[in-house]
């Protein structure tokens, strides 16, 4: 079940996916989506870097190249801290389910990648629900290299970290970056249980492995009534990327 930060538990599940660019998580996620709706459960979504309280200053931040790497840090703690009121703690509350593409890893692996001092950004985001399961989908970092790159013309500023300064060709400032990240993740795998999926098996092979993983937490999880998806989900205030775009049960995956 979910947590809050000091121990309490949520009716509701929040499993979370997680890894470098080009480790398969956001299509993992979205398998895990389907499979869930179909079987009646009402599924919420809630995506990194996405609440409308920050985009605006995020993308001026970007286009000027003004964000060290604290800033950074801040800005997407507000992105969460909004989420969490208005998307992910209702939804855990009315015992739904709760599914976070990247989550506090992300910031931890990124912003200490970044030189962020690794102690002051767990503090940062110590307001934080504890996940049911947090997925970490390891992959080689050339593999993920070879998949994120492959036909990608440019990449941008900050997503090459060459706000880092680690080398002026966009694309070995993209590699040494990842890299970076990638031991952050390695590092947390002990310190925060992250439950590890190998994220070089055949897709189905990892689904297979995620749906075995989550079903046991899914006794008490909060189901539609027949024909009732919108009406639960409006009640209960849910919202989320897919929550509009939910079949009825007759359409179900």
């Amino acid at each position: 079940m979910a947590r809050f930060p000091d121990g309490r538990a949520l009716p509701g599940k929040l499993f979370i996916v997680e890894g470098i660019d080009g480790s398969g998580k956001s299509t993992q996620l979205d398998m895990l989506r389907k499979w869930l709706i179909g079987q009646g459960y009402c599924v919420a979504f809630s995506e990194w870097n996405s609440s409308p309280i920050v985009k605006k200053t995020t993308k001026q931040g970007k286009k000027k190249q003004l964000l060290s790497p604290t800033s950074f840090s801040l800005i997407h703690a507000a992105d969460l801290a909004d989420r969490l009121e208005r998307q992910i703690l209702p939804a855990l509350k009315a015992g739904a389910i709760v599914l976070a593409d990247r989550y506090i890893y992300t910031a931890f692996a990124r912003d200490v990648a970044r030189g962020v001092h690794p102690h002051w950004v767990r503090r940062v985001y110590g307001f934080a629900i504890q996940p049911t399961v947090p997925f970490y989908f390891r992959v080689p970092l050339e593999e993920s290299l070879a998949r994120i790159l492959e036909g990608r013309p440019t990449l941008k500023y900050y997503e090459a970290g060459l706000d880092l300064g680690l080398n002026s060709d966009p694309y070995e400032s993209f590699k040494i970056f990842q890299g970076r990240i990638l031991e952050e993740y390695d590092k947390m795998v002990d310190e925060f249980d992250l439950t590890v999926i190998d994220a070089t098996l055949p897709l189905l092979e990892q689904h297979e492995r995620v749906r075995t993983i989550v079903a046991p937490h899914l006794g008490t999880a909060l189901r539609a009534e027949p024909g009732g998806w919108r009406e639960v989900l409006a009640a209960e205030g849910l919202q989320g990327r897919y929550l509009k775009t939910m079949p009825p049960p007759g359409d179900q995956l």
